[in-house]
């Protein structure tokens, strides 16, 4: 009975929890990619890749169900959907990295991603420690202080992107190298930038409640 009146009056947690594994197979996806960069001689697969970024998208399709069924929600409607949408394009931002990483080879042997990449598993963290403050709800300072950290992080991988290029462009590398590291270079920076949109939509979300 209890359990029913609470679901009525929104305090189901379901929404938390989807969210949640969201966050969760976000910090996956990255994983995979830092294990790729890391450990050469062990990569994922592709289709490790493309199993994280279903699954994620099960997830959101999931919190779409479960916002159509459910009359009262803890938080408001288009919140928990912006932010389903938002973790989403990190595994699928990942994946198209890895796509193209695996289809370069030996073209980007002994390559140097490890600051990029260490940029993007600490904002994936952050993301993943913001949606659980969201059940907790945790004070606006807080969260705040998270997204100030995810914005700062994507401010320094913007200068790591920018000190990356001009070394592309010292004439170097011959034409197809810099082509493919740009492109590598722009999804991993993109990587970070969909954890900062994460970020932005949590905080909005806190700013609210507050």
């Amino acid at each position: 009975m209890m359990k029913a009146l609470r679901r009525l009056f929104g305090y189901d947690d379901k929404f938390f929890d989807l969210l949640e594994a969201s966050a969760v197979e976000a910090q996956n996806s990255v994983q995979l990619l830092v294990q790729m960069i890391s450990q050469p001689a062990g990569l994922p697969t592709l289709d490790e890749f493309i199993l994280s970024r279903r699954k994620d998208k099960r997830i959101t399709e999931n919190i779409t169900e479960e916002l159509c069924r459910t009359f009262v929600t803890p938080l408001e409607r288009e919140d928990i959907e912006a932010l389903s949408i938002a973790l989403y394009k990190i595994p699928k931002t990942c994946e198209k990295f890895g796509e193209k990483y695996l289809l370069c080879g030996s073209q980007i042997h002994g390559v140097n991603f490890s600051e990029q990449v260490r940029l993007l598993g600490e904002a994936v963290k952050t993301v993943l420690q913001m949606v659980k403050r969201l059940r907790t709800k945790s004070n606006l300072e807080t969260v705040k202080e998270d997204n100030a950290r995810l914005h700062h992080l994507e401010g320094q991988a913007d200068k790591v992107m920018l000190a990356l290029i001009q070394e592309l462009y010292s004439g170097k590398h011959d034409a197809l190298k810099v082509i493919i590291l740009l492109d590598l270079y722009e999804l991993l920076e993109r990587c970070v930038d969909r954890c900062r949109d994460a970020g932005n939509v949590v905080f909005q979300i806190v700013l609210k409640h507050s």
